[in-house]
């Protein structure tokens, strides 16, 4: 399953459900402000280091741009472009998005 998430773990705790639900060797893919969850020695980032290790996370690298954050990303996270973002929706068999 591909699990989808656009808001700041900063101001919403959708990364922190997505996490909670995600099943062992599931994908997470960030975007828009979702990205902020990739950067390095952040607040989540320990949480994040932990989820690398049962599942593949994505940041959109366009969306880490434009944020002036792409330098900073977190070991292990996987950049990927929009068309990357929809490869990734394709071949799951299910997407769920977190609002």
């Amino acid at each position: 399953m591909l699990h989808i998430v656009n808001k700041s773990p900063f101001q919403t705790n959708a990364l922190e459900g997505c996490l909670s639900c995600a099943e062992d060797g599931g994908a997470v893919l960030l975007y828009e402000d979702g990205v902020y969850a990739a950067l390095a020695n952040s607040a989540v980032a320990e949480k994040m280091k932990q989820a690398l290790s049962r599942l593949t996370i994505y940041a959109l690298e366009g969306d880490l741009q434009a944020r002036g954050i792409a330098d900073k990303v977190l070991e292990g996270i996987q950049l990927t472009d929009y068309a990357g973002f929809v490869e990734l929706a394709v071949n799951q068999d299910k997407v769920n998005s977190w609002l």
